[in-house]
């Protein structure tokens, strides 16, 4: 019988533990970083940056590791389980991202940005490098802000309703072609029956939530938070007077907003009117 292995405060942060078991199994087999990407068919430096903790890099390099190594679905469990980790996340979204987890639905105003569960990466890198985000913590954000979105995926996803305002749509990136596939990424999203995706056009003029982003979740013990998110701070919201009038002024924006089917419509104009990629 193989010895156990010790219990290490690791243990306690997926991320961690993940980058933990990879190196030791390489060194257990008396492998280099380049003998074991020789073998597996990655770069030895996605190797180093995974024992390092610097990435998670993807499901395909977990399946390929667990094939390699014999763990038998080990590896991949153990990346999914450091995907979903919400220590990735600044302190104070942690307890947010559990709740957000948890939830059985979900209701979203985003004011100048598209939602992070509707991100793809590329937008997220713009995004997140505008805070100031670089190098390898850039790199962290954007794949814990990308997985994310498995929250939406599945028969078990819960039921997500995105308003966006006009001007989250008239805001493009600086690449065209990443603006393009953001766009088109909307439109497929909002095919998901568990996805609702509105848009609140200019034309209505002000509204309540003029200033801030507010995620709504509904919890499995029937309770609703809030969680509002300005340039600054976020703020989870739990008290019941607050959470209802946060609730009314985003259901009166929301009778404002454009059907689902009018805001596909006005997605796809958004599309035509975006400049052709001059690099394709």
């Amino acid at each position: 019988m193989p010895p156990r292995r010790a219990i290490t405060g690791k243990s306690q942060e997926p991320r961690l533990r993940y980058a933990e078991e990879l190196r030791l199994l390489r060194t257990e087999k008396g492998l280099t970083l380049r003998e074991l990407a020789d073998a597996v068919g990655w770069d030895s430096s996605v190797f180093s940056r995974l024992e390092n903790g610097h990435t998670l890099g993807s499901p395909e390099i977990a399946e390929a590791l667990d094939r390699y190594y014999g763990t038998r679905g080990l590896l991949l469990t153990l990346w999914e389980l450091a995907m979903g980790d919400p220590t990735q996340f600044k302190e104070q979204y942690r307890r947010y991202m559990i709740l957000e987890s948890e939830a059985v639905s979900l209701w979203h105003f985003g004011v100048s940005t598209v939602h992070g569960l509707l991100q793809t990466a590329e937008y997220a890198r713009e995004v997140l490098a505008i805070g100031g985000a670089d190098g390898d913590e850039l790199d962290r954000q954007i794949e814990a802000r990308t997985g994310r979105r498995q929250l939406l995926e599945g028969r078990e996803a819960p039921a997500f309703r995105a308003l966006l305002a006009e001007a989250a749509l008239r805001t493009p990136l600086l690449d065209p072609g990443a603006w393009t596939r953001q766009l088109q990424h909307l439109l497929e999203v909002s095919e998901r029956s568990s996805v609702t995706i509105q848009v609140l056009p200019q034309h209505v003029g002000l509204y309540g939530l003029v200033s801030t982003d507010v995620m709504f979740l509904r919890l499995p013990d029937g309770r609703t938070v809030a969680y509002t998110e300005n340039a600054l701070r976020g703020e989870l919201v739990e008290e019941c007077a607050s959470v209802e009038r946060l609730h009314r002024a985003y259901d009166s924006m929301r009778d404002a907003a454009l059907n689902p089917a009018q805001s596909r419509k006005f997605i796809l104009r958004m599309l035509e009117e975006t400049p052709c990629d001059p690099s394709t």
